[in-house]
């Protein structure tokens, strides 16, 4: 499984807020809802998300085995 997890502590180490991604960046509600719940998202969102937060990919994901795996 995907998480996100340290995508918000990412934002709040930068000092960006949700609402700046929505505004100021023009990330949707519907992908900021779909990071909340660690669903999946497209790779163009997350190098738009490093793009705006000057981070590696690393730092706003990580991945966590699951049972569900095979």
């Amino acid at each position: 499984m995907i998480k996100y997890d340290k995508l918000w502590s990412t934002m709040r180490d930068k000092g960006i807020s949700q609402y700046d991604l929505s505004t100021k960046y023009n990330v949707n509600h519907a992908q900021l809802d779909r990071l909340r719940h660690n669903k999946n998202i497209e790779t163009n969102t997350i190098d738009k998300l490093c793009n705006i937060l000057h981070c590696k990919v690393e730092d706003i994901m990580e991945h966590e085995e699951d049972d569900n795996a095979f």
